[in-house]
This record gives C-alpha cells, sequence and structure tokens, in this order.
C-alpha cells in the first residue's frame, strides 16, 4: 500500500500554540533547576516555594507578553522605553510576592524582608530578563520571515502577471490575421473552409486559455499545438507553407513554458512565407546538448536583409514605408526566458550558410516529477469530486 510522503508542520506555523509549548517548557525548565538547587541546600519542603515561585513568574510573563505584544509594533523609542519601565516593575514585583511567601515560611528568620526581596531580587531579574529577550527575538524573527514571505509572493505575482502580460501579447497578431481570413472565405461563400478555421481556431483558443501563462509543458504537447496553429495557417497559404518537425527521441518529456515556440513561427510564417509567391519552409527541430534542450526554429525566407531586416529582430513591420510595432517580436521570447530560467538559458538568432533564419533556444531539460500511485489515487479522487 503506497504511503503519502510525511510534511513536517514548521514549528511557527501556529503562533498560539509555538507559545504556549515555549511557555511550558521555559518555566518547567526553570523549575527543575530552581529545584535541583533547592535540594542542595534546603530541606524538601522549601519545593513548595520553588513551585509558588514558579507559578507566580509564569503568570507575570502572561501579562508581559500582552504588554510586549502592542510594544513590538511601535516604533523602537516607544518600544524599548516602554520596556524598560514595565520589565523592572514586573521583576519588583515577582520578587516582592517571592519575599514574601519565603518570609511566611521562615517566621523565625533572622533576614528581613528586605534583605530577602533584594535576595530573590537578581534571580528574578535573571529569569525575566532572559524571557523578555527570548520573546522579543522570536517575534522580530518571525516578523523578519513574514515580510520576506510577503515580499517573495509579492515578487511571484509580480512575475507571474509579467509572464501573462507577455503571453498574452502572443494571440492578438495571429487572431486578428485569422479572424480576416474567415472574413474573406465568408464573403467568397466558402463555408465549409471558413468553419473548418473557426474550428481548429476555437481548439487553439481553448488551449491558450487552459494553460496558464506561467506553465510549462512538454515538448510533444508544444508540438501538437504548433500542428494546430499551423493547420489553420495552412488554409490561408495552402502549399506555400511547408513544414518540418525533426523531434529527437528523449526531448518529447522536455518542459519549456507554453505557446514559447508558436511566436517563433508566426514571425517565420511573416517575414518567409507573406512575402514570397513560391513560399518557404519551416523547421522545428528538438535535441539533447549535454544536460540542455535546444531547441532551433528555422525558415528558408530571405533572412535578415530581405524583408524588414533587423526590424524583423525587434517584431517591427513596414507599412507604406514606415516602421510600424506589432507588439510582439522575438524581444518578447527573450523576456519569457529571462523571467522562467534566469541566465540558464541560450537565445540565438543567425542567418544559416544555406541561407533563411533560424532562431536557436538552449534551456536545462527538465522532465515532470513521476506520478506516484498515491499521487494517482489523490488526484482521481480529487477528480471525482464535485
Amino acid at each position: 500500500m503506497a504511503v503519502l510522503p510525511f510534511r513536517p508542520t514548521p514549528f511557527f506555523a501556529n503562533k498560539n500554540k509555538a507559545f504556549w509549548r515555549l511557555q511550558v517548557l521555559g518555566w518547567t525548565g526553570a523549575l527543575l533547576m530552581r529545584s535541583m538547587s533547592s535540594l542542595a541546600n534546603q530541606p524538601a519542603s522549601f519545593l513548595v516555594l520553588v513551585l509558588i515561585a514558579t507559578i507566580t513568574g509564569f503568570s507575570i510573563s502572561l501579562i508581559l507578553a500582552v504588554i510586549y505584544h502592542q510594544l513590538i509594533g511601535q516604533r523602537p523609542l516607544i518600544t524599548w522605553g516602554v520596556t524598560a519601565v514595565v520589565l523592572p516593575l514586573a521583576v519588583s514585583l515577582w520578587a516582592f510576592m517571592d519575599g514574601w511567601v519565603i518570609m511566611l515560611y521562615r517566621a523565625d528568620g533572622a533576614a528581613n524582608f528586605a534583605q530577602l526581596f533584594i535576595g530573590v531580587f537578581y534571580l528574578d531579574a535573571t529569569l525575566l530578563g532572559a524571557w523578555s529577550a527570548l520573546y522579543y527575538a522570536i517575534n522580530f524573527y518571525l516578523r523578519v520571515e513574514e515580510q520576506n514571505d510577503q515580499l517573495m509572493r509579492l515578487e511571484n505575482q509580480a512575475t507571474s502577471a509579467q509572464l501573462a502580460m507577455l503571453r498574452y501579447q502572443l494571440n492578438p497578431h495571429f487572431l486578428f490575421n485569422t479572424l480576416n481570413s474567415i472574413s474573406t472565405l465568408v464573403l467568397l461563400k466558402q463555408t465549409e473552409p471558413a468553419n473548418a478555421m473557426l474550428t481548429r481556431l476555437s481548439s487553439f483558443l481553448r488551449y491558450t486559455l487552459v494553460n496558464q501563462p506561467s506553465s510549462r509543458v512538454t515538448v510533444a504537447q508544444e508540438v501538437e499545438t504548433l500542428k494546430l496553429y499551423l493547420g489553420i495557417e495552412l488554409m490561408r497559404f495552402e502549399e506555400r507553407l511547408r513544414t518540418t518537425f525533426r523531434i529527437d527521441d528523449g526531448c518529447e518529456e522536455g518542459l519549456l513554458p507554453s505557446l514559447l515556440l508558436q511566436p517563433l513561427v508566426e514571425n517565420a510564417i511573416k517575414y518567409a512565407v507573406t512575402p514570397s509567391e513560391t513560399g518557404a519552409e519551416i523547421t522545428i527541430a528538438a535535441q539533447m546538448v549535454g544536460q540542455n534542450l535546444r531547441i532551433t526554429v528555422s525558415d528558408t525566407g530571405p533572412g535578415l536583409q530581405g524583408m524588414g531586416g533587423d526590424h524583423r529582430l525587434s517584431g517591427m513591420s513596414f507599412d507604406g514605408g514606415e516602421p510600424v510595432s506589432t507588439g510582439v517580436g522575438l524581444a518578447n521570447i527573450r523576456d519569457r526566458l529571462a523571467q522562467a530560467y534566469g541566465t540558464q538559458h541560450r537565445f540565438e538568432t543567425y542567418e544559416p550558410p544555406e541561407g533563411g533564419f533560424a532562431v536557436t533556444i538552449e534551456i536545462p531539460f527538465e522532465k515532470r516529477p513521476p506520478v506516484t500511485p498515491a499521487m494517482q489515487a489523490l488526484s482521481q479522487r480529487s477528480g471525482g469530486m464535485r
């Protein structure tokens, strides 16, 4: 029988429970230490006084916890200034009660109350001082951790928002072209091709909506999405658009950001297929290079010296002789790769010796973790709930 992995709960996950655990543990330790010291110098009956003193210190520390909790969020001057006043008062109260109890126990003792008060004051000050230092240290540490966690959450949210912005920039240009093509087919009363294109477009858009902008898909899934996209474009360009897929064995399970390759293919169609009467061939290749996954999208178009020159690299097109920004371009892919992999990636554009234009992406090869029987059963159970 499969066993779910044990996941330890952080000690401070529940602050209230953690406080009471530390409180009981700390004061129990103080009771044991004072008890052992008393047994070495006092009769066994003195342990009752030690127990009373510990309970008193425990109770006073609870009052201090309430006060410190209000002070810890204030300005440092207020926090430490009020603490410097409250702590001596608390120690004095505890020492007063300890001295009074000892005086009752030793009714015929030679020491007066002032001597007993001073005798226990230093011990009580040490205990409450250490307790106060630990209280502030632990709570300041937890506040710093919470701020760091909040900062990380904000950074993750900002990254996700930026990824979403970058990913959602990929769709409009393709969507407008496809809708224009459908509109043309409708005007020409070619209902069957228009209906087929609408069906493929709906399938493609469904995929883009299901997958989160920050999600990663396998190379096999990305290739299937590209084939769906190319099926739409093939209806526009027919024999002018020729595609070849060269996916080496072992690469299909590699992970990459969803819809990473679609704008590269769209770029190739725009600059290699569209301006040429004979069209062009687009090749999508994937292979392993050491521990990295290398993906190349190339075309047999005019390259950088043809349509648009360097504007192909920046996502600029020409309309009436003036450059017009499409808002997409290869810079978008660079940004997505930087967000996903930092410096652990390579993005290169070049003109192959045989001509055309090529883009090479190299990223760390990653696979999805294997699904254990327990995870599969949990997934099935969750999937069956409504």
